[in-house]
């Protein structure tokens, strides 16, 4: 019957309902059901239209050559369907969405080979808590308190520092 017409395109509606938001389920609901309605239509009708019994009509009806030609233009009668011109646009489409995809991922291994390596880092350091001045100096030079080369004032915050200028001015408070 008609199911060879769209038996290539069965849709998985599981995994479609896995990946949309939740705010959108409702339009997704209903786009489903007039999906369906529509596959229930299509499925109504016979693939191919019935065949005319041509004799029959040749001996009912009265004017000769009428059935005749009939039936000639009728069996030389071609629907012209639409060419397909989507499809190659949609198969580049994905094949960039393919390569991006790749690219974000390549990315993201590089990305995580850097985090592993500072939690590695870190993991080798002494736990905070048992670390001395001096410990935390040499792990991390760039925050800690240098006396010598970098004095600051107290509470050694920037913010209280000589030369202090603030990088956004809608941070500071209008009180």
């Amino acid at each position: 019957m008609s199911a060879k017409r769209i038996a290539g395109s069965a849709i998985d509606w599981a995994k479609i309902a896995e990946r949309v938001p939740e705010a959108q389920k409702p339009s997704f609901l209903q786009f489903k059901t007039r999906s369906e309605n529509y596959l229930r239509r299509v499925m109504v009708n016979p693939e191919n239209p019935p065949k005319i019994d041509w004799t029959y009509y040749k001996a009912k009806v009265p004017v000769p050559g009428m059935v005749d030609t009939f039936q000639k233009k009728y069996e030389t009668l071609q629907i012209p369907y639409p060419q397909d011109n989507v499809t190659p646009l949609i198969d580049a489409q994905e094949k960039e969405v393919k390569k991006q995809i790749a690219e974000f991922k390549e990315a993201s291994a590089q990305r995580i080979k850097g985090y592993q390596a500072e939690i590695n880092h870190i993991n080798s350091l002494i736990p905070y808590d048992q670390m001395t001045m001096e410990d935390f100096a040499h792990a991390h030079p760039d925050l800690a308190l240098d006396p010598l080369n970098k004095p600051t004032f107290w509470p050694h915050n920037p913010e209280e520092q000589i030369g202090y200028k603030p990088d956004d001015a809608s941070k500071q408070s209008s009180h």
